[in-house]
């Protein structure tokens, strides 16, 4: 069945499946729970888990890797869960997605010839990637020296230029200053942006047409083992890219004996023009011989994710501006030729019992007791490529994360370890004491009183050599001193396998585990001060 079909089925079962308890009392019988509480947390069940999980661990979603059409899917059908059930929009373009971007891109190969010679990437010049353009070979007869290659109005170093359309322009760093450091740009003491932003100087020279700048970098050695990690790294990093192609001249910068190869017997000619620009502040442009070739030939590889987002709103005035974020990764690792990684447990599950929590809480607000503080319900992809979706949440907040009281994190709670193979009530609690005793005392209390089930805390231990608190979306708000709380239900032999789907899911434990989450996002959302951080020790 396709997507476009589950939608709207799901959808009309909503009235039904989230009616008010005015409407449907018979939904809150089945245990003639005592509290209010007891009751909301009653709406969760396996009945609603199965339904969710049935979508999202589907061959339809096609592993839910992020980036491909799959992870788009889930987010689609999340996001209709969230309008279904009355949630305000409050994500990008007034929708419920938080999109997101991180790009690596690296040199395949860049070499440079100059005077038939080949010179050393990184020992004799440099080049960022981000900035430049792929391109083939490209040969040059001259260079034109340009000064600072700076093209303002108080000061400009294009004006009496030749035209350098399709040329190779050749620049110093920085910006002419007089002797006490007064910009001849800004009249101000200090630098400009010209000094502290190369993209301006790219750009002037894209504006008028020049193909390469090749700019003397006098702290070249310095610079060169500041910008290696960034040139070398492969790794993917935060952001949408620069569009080099579209907004700048390609670039290299050059040792100052490089330079001095570069125009050979000109250089006279050169260092003349140099001396008249920094005694005077003016330039007379000049085009020097030379004989260069250069090639820049790079990867790109570029992650576009969406995080969904769900906000159901506090009811109490003076304490809605504080949000508590209950997380789960939807993504999985996708597909390998016809074999679908369909990730039922991991993370189907904490996907499902968070839109679970999420009309439970919804339910409370339509019966007149919501939630006091504000409940952001964070669904994330990009977990299984490095934690990514979070990452970028807790960079660029929806809401402030000085008023962010916890995040509590569901990572895999639908199968059985072999510890506990005798006994399928359990959880392991991971990271709930390391920022805040509270928190761990708020779970401890909602287990005894509700769902009895066996917290384990193995993996909490410090030194765990699996290292899980370091390892789901949780630790990027703990390293930002907000306490978080992991629930896992530990590893299994269809873990990251094609065989992790949805026919081995135990829902009674499933739903178990959900209604102890229930209970703690509740007291975090409902009680009167906002839980304490009383542990110092970094995360």
């Amino acid at each position: 069945m396709s997507l476009k079909r589950i939608i709207p089925l799901l959808i009309t079962c909503l009235p039904l499946a989230y009616a008010p308890a005015q409407d449907n009392p018979g939904a809150y019988s089945r245990v003639h729970p005592q509290s209010d509480e007891e009751r909301l947390a009653e709406t969760i069940n396996a009945q609603d888990l199965n339904r969710h999980l049935s979508i999202l661990a589907s061959d339809e979603m096609e592993g839910r890797e992020t980036g491909e059409p799959g992870q788009k899917k889930a987010a689609a059908y999340i996001a209709e869960i969230f309008k279904g059930l009355g949630l305000p929009a409050i994500g990008d373009d007034n929708g419920y997605f938080q999109h997101y971007s991180y790009i690596s891109e690296y040199w395949t190969e860049i070499r440079m010839e100059v005077n038939g010679q080949p010179v050393k990437h990184l020992t004799d010049f440099y080049s960022f990637p981000a900035q430049n353009a792929d391109r083939d070979w490209i040969e040059y007869d001259e260079v034109v020296f340009l000064g600072y290659g700076i093209d303002d109005s108080r000061y400009n170093d294009y004006k009496h230029a030749p035209d350098v359309k399709g040329k190779a322009i050749l620049i110093y760093t920085g910006e002419p200053l007089s002797k006490d450091s007064i910009s001849t740009v800004t009249g101000k003491r200090g630098l400009s942006e010209w000094s502290t932003d190369i993209s301006r100087k790219l750009k002037a020279a894209r504006a008028h047409g020049a193909s390469t700048v090749f700019i003397i970098d006098n702290d070249f050695k310095q610079h060169v083992r500041a910008a290696r990690r960034t040139i070398i790294g492969t790794g993917m990093n935060m952001g949408w890219g620069e569009n080099p192609e579209e907004n700048y001249a390609n670039s290299c910068f050059i040792t100052s004996e490089m330079a001095k190869d570069i125009v050979g017997n000109q250089f006279k000619r050169l260092a003349k023009a140099s001396t008249r620009l920094l005694e005077k502040g003016k330039l007379k442009p000049v085009a020097l011989p030379a004989k260069i070739r250069i090639l820049q030939k790079k990867k790109v590889r570029q992650l576009l994710g969406e995080n969904v987002l769900g906000y159901v709103e506090g009811t109490d005035p003076k304490l809605k501006d504080e949000v508590v974020v209950l997380s789960a990764h939807y993504d999985h690792i996708g597909k390998q030729g016809d074999e679908i990684y369909n990730g039922a447990d991991d993370n189907g599950t904490g996907s499902s019992a968070a839109l679970e929590i999420c009309q439970a809480l919804v339910e409370a607000k339509r019966n007149g007791m919501g939630p006091r503080r504000s409940v952001l319900v964070l669904l994330v992809s990009g977990e299984e490529k490095g934690l990514l979706g979070s990452q970028y949440y807790v960079a660029h907040p929806v809401f402030p994360l000085s008023n962010t009281v916890a995040d509590v994190n569901v990572d895999m709670i639908g199968r059985v370890d072999n510890k506990h193979a005798d006994n399928p009530n359990y959880i392991y609690v991971i990271g709930a004491d390391r920022l805040s005793s509270e928190l761990h005392e708020i779970n401890e209390k909602a287990n005894s009183t509700y769902t009895h089930l066996e917290l384990d805390y193995t993996y909490n231990a410090e030194d765990d050599p699996n290292r899980y608190y370091y390892r789901s979306d949780h630790y990027n708000f703990a390293v930002n001193g907000i306490p978080a709380i992991f629930y896992f239900s530990g590893t299994h032999a269809d873990y990251h396998r094609p065989t992790d789907t949805i026919e081995k899911i135990n829902f009674e434990k499933m739903t178990k585990i959900s209604k102890l989450i229930f209970h703690t996002v509740w007291t975090l959302s409902t009680q009167d001060r906002r839980i304490v951080v009383d542990k110092l020790k970094a995360p």
